[in-house]
């Protein structure tokens, strides 16, 4: 089943390819280079610099040894060339540190240059050669190209290249909580994210559902926090856990797995955030802890079935012995992770057993609060607290804001926008994360052929994603993050298919400079992109070719069908007679709303390009149609 999958999204990837405009405006003598992102100023000139077995990776000092030694790996694994290295310079790939090239570069910006002599990569840091060999990588062949190779020689084409990001934040995040991901697993996915320049990757470690990382102080929170009941299905259609059953789901880091794994990240440029989420979404700690909650019940980890406000997953913020325990976990998440930044969530606190808490409300009197939500800022705030005495900063979900916002505290912005421009209106730093841009655990094409989640975010949407608001000032705004929530996200393979291509897409959103945003030339680009994770064996989804289908109800009620698609030149063919539709079927007039068949109970739709399928057949029933519009 794997084997035919793999084959049938080939070929419709190959087919996409086949009729897609090959011209571009980075062409250079009938050639394109595919980089994503969009760097800044690229020049295509005539003539190639052929890399041959022979060729040598050159560095400008011992420092630059291990990145010198990572080119050679992943050009090894590319081509098959094996390059020795050698400290100096010469004709062949050259890596070299310029500090005068700070001020108009950054950190993170570089200089790639293609000769017929050679490759000549320069930047003011360490960070920045990286990001230029990413871009290197990204220029060898792939697909059909590739093939056509021969095993000694690979040609580049000579280009100039200057490039640096936008933002300086750049991230995705990953849900370890919902689903327990392997330290192996979340290199594979540093390995992808780096090759498109992010370089933050939130770990969301502590949930409901799961505690994922040792605490020396306080060992249940892994022993008992990070293990729940096996279930599988819908999430919050799930039984709830039985009397006596086996918690035997889970996992976690422990100490030394995670210092391994920030060195890893490290090297490649990425800072890993953690996020310690308090005080709501705690269940698991209070499941191992049950003196954190309000009601000092005893708890089990949440297994994906319904339990707020049934279940006490809040810490409580009335007893001093909650600020202990905070000072505890934090304190070791300090020492731990090297990042200035440690998030705490914040959001979607239940309040409700705080009203009924007579250590909230002692609490609330005691310091003048008013509310429940102030109650939360003053908890909020004395994390902040405990964060700055060991060197960090506090950012958290835009829920942080309400109640009033610690007095340094950055803003993670993810109810829409509205967070992030009042924080940093307050001026407080933002990361832009909003869920109808951002949030890549969505549908990615029609649910009637997506695994099962909760609203819909296309490729198109995600590239629409613009990160600094009109009236804000733009020194405010770090940057953005792209989240992947795993409440349906069982496997890393599946995790693959919810981050590419969307992933493509805010990494352009978050690099390139917002007016060289061009969608047309970026579904070029893409392709080819797709092209390389097939080789890499690296999963993703095609749902941006299949068509999307819009219902409606006119005057009378009747159901009514618009189609349409993410891409242009795309011909749309339909059927409501239970067939499967090709290009003898019924022909899509674009604008037109399509009445429902009399007695119809299927609806089923295709895209074609150039006469060949495209997309994937869709097919839903006229019933769950009606559905979507009731």
């Amino acid at each position: 089943m794997k084997t035919s999958i793999r084959i049938l999204k080939l070929l419709v990837l190959i087919i996409y390819i086949a009729g897609c405009d090959s011209e571009s405006d980075q062409s250079e003598g009938g050639k394109q280079l595919s980089i994503i992102p969009q760097p800044v100023k690229m020049s295509l000139s005539s003539g190639e610099f052929e890399l041959k077995s022979s060729s040598v990776i050159f560095h400008s000092g011992e420092e630059l040894l291990p990145l010198a030694e990572y080119l050679a790996d992943e050009i090894s694994t590319a081509s098959g060339l094996e390059l020795q290295i050698n400290e100096g310079k010469g004709k062949g790939i050259n890596l070299l540190l310029q500090e005068d090239l700070l001020n108009t570069l950054g950190t993170e910006g570089y200089k790639l240059n293609v000769t017929s002599g050679g490759i000549e990569i320069a930047a003011a840091k360490s960070g920045g050669l990286f990001y230029g060999i990413q871009t290197l990588l990204q220029m060898f062949p792939a697909g059909e190209e590739c093939e056509e190779c021969e095993d000694d020689e690979v040609e580049f084409q000579c280009v100039a290249i200057e490039d640096f990001p936008r933002f300086k934040w750049r991230g995705l995040l990953l849900d370890v909580s919902r689903h327990f991901f392997t330290t192996d697993e979340v290199k594979k996915m540093i390995d992808e994210m780096v090759r498109y320049k992010y370089n933050v990757l939130q770990l969301h470690l502590t949930d409901d559902q799961g505690w994922r990382l040792e605490i020396k102080q306080l060992p249940e929170l892994t022993t008992t926090g990070a293990w729940r009941v096996p279930r599988t299905g819908l999430w919050w259609d799930r039984e709830v856990p039985q009397e006596g059953e086996a918690a035997t789901y889970g996992g976690f880091y422990t100490q030394e797995q995670m210092k391994d794994l920030i060195e890893y990240a490290m090297f490649r440029n990425v800072n890993i955030l953690p996020e310690i989420e308090a005080p709501g979404h705690s269940l698991a700690a209070i499941a191992a802890y049950p003196y954190l909650s309000s009601t000092g019940k005893k708890y089990n980890v949440n297994p994906g079935s319904k339990f707020y406000a049934i279940d006490d997953n809040s810490i409580c913020a009335g007893k001093e012995t909650s600020y202990e325990y905070m000072e505890k976990v934090l304190s070791e998440v300090a020492d731990l992770f090297p990042f200035e930044y440690v998030h705490i969530g914040g959001d979607e606190c239940f309040k409700g057993f705080w009203k009924k808490c007579p250590d909230c409300q002692k609490r609330m009197k005691e310091n003048g609060l008013k509310d429940e939500n102030e109650l939360q800022s003053y908890f909020i705030k004395r994390l902040e607290k405990i964060l700055e005495a060991k060197g960090k900063k506090l950012i958290g979900w835009d829920e942080i804001l309400e109640g009033g916002l610690a007095p340094n505290a950055a803003v993670m912005s993810w109810r829409g926008m509205q967070g992030g421009i009042t924080a940093a209106k307050a001026q407080h730093h933002v990361v832009m994360s909003p869920v109808e841009y951002a949030y890549i655990d969505f549908y990615q094409g029609d649910p009637a052929i997506e695994p099962p989640t909760y609203a819909m975010l296309r490729l198109k949407k995600v590239y629409e994603f613009e990160p600094v608001p009109e009236g804000v000032d733009p020194g405010y705004i770090l940057g953005g993050q792209g989240n992947l929530w795993t409440e349906s996200v069982p496997t890393f393979r599946h995790a693959e298919y919810m981050l590419w291509p969307r992933s493509f897409a805010l990494a352009e959103v978050l690099w390139s400079p917002a007016e060289s945003r061009d969608w047309n030339n970026f579904v070029q680009r893409t392709e080819t992109h797709l092209t390389r994770l097939e080789q890499a064996d690296i999963n993703y989804a095609v749902s941006f070719c299949d068509a999307i289908i819009t219902p409606s109800k006119n005057e009378k009620g009747e159901l009514l069908i618009e189609l349409g698609s993410e891409l242009e030149g795309v011909d749309i063919y339909y059927t409501f007679d239970n067939t499967y539709p090709d290009d003898h079927s019924f022909l899509y007039k674009q604008g037109e709303k399509l009445p429902v068949q009399k007695d119809a109970d299927t609806f089923r739709v295709i895209t074609y390009r150039d006469g060949k399928p495209l997309g994937r057949i869709i097919t839903v029933s006229i019933a769950d149609l009606i559905k979507r519009v009731s």
